[in-house]
């Protein structure tokens, strides 16, 4: 099958990667360093899904027109991307591959006539240098029905899938999304910090902040009328515990989330920006749960000072020191 990937990053590049071995012909799109990586030397992959080499054809964008379309930006990349490759994918399926929520409403309006999809990729993958992408942890891909996608193209995008990597079907995308948002919750003190997301979790005081954030982020859901969905193991029933526990026994999620990634440290996406210098998503992640909020006329304090931290690593370019961030933390 011909398939496209925007935005051959640590999560797209993987993508493209395990779809060539799988035998797809596969082009992507990226920019800078990246873009002259991939042209002079394919995607290089390694980690948890073995080593390979795919060559791709890759450009700033899109040459032709796939039978299968991956959107894998970052959030706040998607809508340029689409925009500017509207012409060659406008009616093709489209899976958006993305952390936060809002991307199939944006990826909908932007190909009005093409079936959307969404998708959770709960493998964690870093983009080391240009080039080179490694899976640190090997889990699968969640995939569901969005806007104009009926069961027939869900089925076949998740068949083609299935050939490249694990691929789980949920029925309700959206409730998946809100969780896989509650997970990511694990990418922001990293970010801040320049610590891993293993070691912000072994720090009392930084995962204390973390198991705020993200009992705030149930609550809200809750008055928003979000149902969880079940992503990884982790259930809805249990997501609402975190939002009525204390704070010492909702600890335990994000070490749970901790422990699954394995010995190797994991940076997370966020920090993976920071350290390649650019601006990060976390306006549609932490900062996804505060316009939610604010919208239905709630505040998330947690939230909003966490956001507001990782703007200030941004703009100053240096991370803070951890009783930094608990000490700006403390009077929430």
């Amino acid at each position: 099958m011909r398939i496209a990937v925007l935005g051959a990053g640590a999560v797209g590049g993987t993508l493209a990667a395990l779809l060539v071995r799988a035998g797809h012909d596969v082009e992507v799109t990226a920019r800078g360093e990246q873009l002259d990586a991939i042209r002079s030397g394919g995607i290089r992959l390694d980690g948890g899904w073995g080593e390979y080499v795919a060559n791709v054809a890759a450009g700033e964008s899109l040459g032709a027109t796939p039978e299968l379309a991956i959107l894998a930006t970052k959030a706040q990349d998607a809508e340029g991307a689409l925009a500017g490759n509207a012409a060659v994918l406008d009616g093709v399926p489209l899976l958006v591959v993305q952390n936060g929520i809002g991307g199939l409403r944006v990826a909908a309006e932007a190909l009005p006539g093409s079936p959307i999809l969404g998708g959770l990729a709960l493998f964690a993958a870093s983009y080391l240098s240009p080039g080179r992408v490694t899976v640190t942890a090997a889990l699968p891909l969640i995939v569901g029905a969005g806007p104009r996608a009926d069961a027939a193209v869900l089925e076949r995008v998740a068949g083609v899938l299935r050939g490249a990597l694990p691929v789980e079907v949920t029925p309700d995308i959206e409730g998946a999304q809100w969780t896989k948002l509650l997970i990511n919750h694990v990418n922001a003190l990293p970010a801040i910090t320049g610590l891993s997301v293993q070691q912000v979790v072994a720090h009392p005081g930084l995962l204390r902040i973390m198991t705020a954030s993200m009992r705030e982020t149930v609550r809200i859901a809750r008055r928003l009328g979000v149902r969880f969905g079940t992503v990884q193991g982790v259930s809805g029933r249990i997501l609402n515990l975190i939002g009525v526990a204390p704070l010492w026994i909702g600890a335990a999620f994000p070490r749970l989330l901790a422990r699954r990634m394995g010995s190797v440290p994991n940076p997370g996406s966020t920090l993976q920006s920071i350290r390649r210098g650019r601006l990060t998503e976390i306006d549609f992640l932490n900062g996804a749960v505060v316009a939610a909020a604010r919208a239905a006329g709630l505040d998330a304090p947690v939230n909003a000072r966490i956001v507001e931290l990782v703007h200030d690593v941004e703009e100053a370019g240096e991370f803070l020191d951890p009783g930094t961030v608990v000490a700006r933390c403390r009077s929430l």
